[in-house]
């Protein structure tokens, strides 16, 4: 075990995160599409929130595809720092076994992981499919090395106040960060990098969102809507029925 250098978090962090930042605005600048949107979020939400003009329902559907797109890249981004800090402080690897991100050897003992970025990603066949993982690389690393493996299912935020799930571990929150750095408040210490510059890059993203909104709304409403009336029928007929009513 080495000690952990919070000088390198931090600069790993500052890049990284930029990196996150320049792929969101990405997003927005060149792979937000008007009738891709509308086919994947729902209709039926809106016309019951009693949204009528098509700025609010264009911003609302952007608005829930970019979640869905940010907390992807942004998991991407935490899952990276977790693998960076245990490689600093445990010599860790990126896992070639089905199924485990990240191996490490602490105090004798191999910890396998799979890191996801929240605590409450789970239903009841994403559970089976982990413990058969888990069970598959705990055999083959016990008979290639004679040591005890354990599985952890690392959460980067959150907590479990039952952490032992029969067979793993599920680690969340400062418990998980303190699994791999050995420091209990790294959890804490790596919030204040992950806003770096992060006024600035919000300020460039808010710019190019209102842009996008502006060309979606035009869009929007020379497809969807007459004379000046969101067509609901039109564009529930286009997200939800069979019939090709318009040309994309």
């Amino acid at each position: 075990m080495k000690k952990l250098n919070l000088q390198q978090i931090y600069e790993y962090v500052e890049k990284h995160i930029s990196i996150f930042h320049q792929r969101r605005l990405d997003y927005v600048q060149n792979r937000v599409d008007l009738l891709k949107i509308l086919k994947q979020k729902n209709p039926y939400l809106f016309k019951a929130k009693n949204v009528l003009t098509a700025q609010d329902l264009i911003k609302g559907f952007l608005d829930a595809f970019l979640q869905s797109q940010e907390e992807t890249l942004f998991g991407d981004f935490i899952e990276g720092l977790a693998i960076f800090v245990c490689d600093k402080v445990y010599g860790a690897k990126k896992s070639e076994l089905t199924g485990v991100d990240l191996e490490f050897e602490k105090d004798g003992t191999i910890y396998i992981v799979e890191i996801k970025a929240g605590w409450n990603w789970d239903n009841s066949s994403q559970i089976r499919q982990l413990r058969i993982n888990f069970e598959a690389a705990k055999k083959s690393l016990k008979s290639g090395t004679g040591k005890k493996v354990i599985a952890v299912n690392g959460c980067c935020f959150g907590k479990d106040s039952k952490p032992d799930k029969g067979g793993y571990l599920k680690l969340c929150g400062q418990k998980f960060w303190e699994l791999i750095s050995g420091n209990e408040k790294l959890y804490i210490d790596i919030v204040e990098p992950i806003g770096y510059k992060a006024k600035q890059k919000n300020e460039e993203f808010t710019e190019n969102y209102a842009q996008i909104v502006n060309k979606l709304t035009l869009e929007f409403s020379q497809r969807f809507c007459d004379d000046g009336k969101i067509n609901w029928a039109k564009l529930v007929e286009y997200n939800s029925g069979f019939k090709k009513i318009i040309k994309e």
